[in-house]
């Protein structure tokens, strides 16, 4: 029950903000219902493998993003704003990073110094096993597929955007590509501040 209020409130918050309300709008947007992913888990090869929960530490955020080592555009430039946008933050050990990989076969053996070379403190997470992949990208409306082509280059499809989730395992916020750095921060900031985590 007390979790059913926290979410009511934390909606309600997104709501008057992104509608004008005393806040800035945001610039990303919120999902209803919004999906609860924090009973999901992945292996995180910064630790051994260990399983990490998609949900934030208390009082912080959880930001996701599933990409690709190899990825030309999408995927570093995304990392590198988010980067840049976790460092303007008053406390930015509030938010925490995640990167999934949707290509684990080529990314498993170096997707914790790709996550590192970005985020010191990052969160680098694979399976080798398509069926949890699949479970934990669908609530976040992930799609990716991994193809070669007639001259055998592989190539990666995939969803771009960045999301957010809360300490009760709450996606609150989903964030386009492109959003500029200012916006991502000023969003991460709002979001630390309104209590929506």
């Amino acid at each position: 029950m007390k979790a059913a209020i926290k979410l009511g409130l934390v909606l309600l918050g997104l709501l008057t903000a992104g509608c004008g309300g005393d806040g800035r709008e945001l610039s990303g947007y919120h999902r209803d219902p919004a999906p609860n992913v924090g009973e999901l888990s992945l292996p995180e090869l910064t630790n051994d493998g260990q399983p990490l929960t998609l949900r934030a530490e208390p009082g912080g955020l959880l930001v996701v993003y599933f990409g690709y080592t190899t990825c030309p555009d999408f995927c570093p430039t995304t990392m590198s704003d988010l980067r840049i946008a976790r460092r303007r933050l008053d406390d930015p050990e509030r938010v925490a990073v995640a990167m999934v990989s949707v290509d684990p076969e080529r990314d498993i053996p170096v997707l914790a110094d790709y996550v590192g070379s970005f985020f010191d403190d990052g969160h680098a997470l694979a399976t080798d096993d398509p069926s949890l992949l699949a479970k934990v990208a669908a609530p976040f409306g992930v799609s990716s597929q991994v193809t070669t082509n007639e001259t055998g280059e592989i190539e990666v499809a995939h969803t771009t955007q960045l999301y957010a989730i809360d300490d009760a395992g709450v996606l609150v916020l989903t964030w386009p590509f492109g959003v500029t750095t200012d916006d991502l921060s000023a969003d991460l900031e709002q979001l630390l501040e309104m209590g929506a985590v």
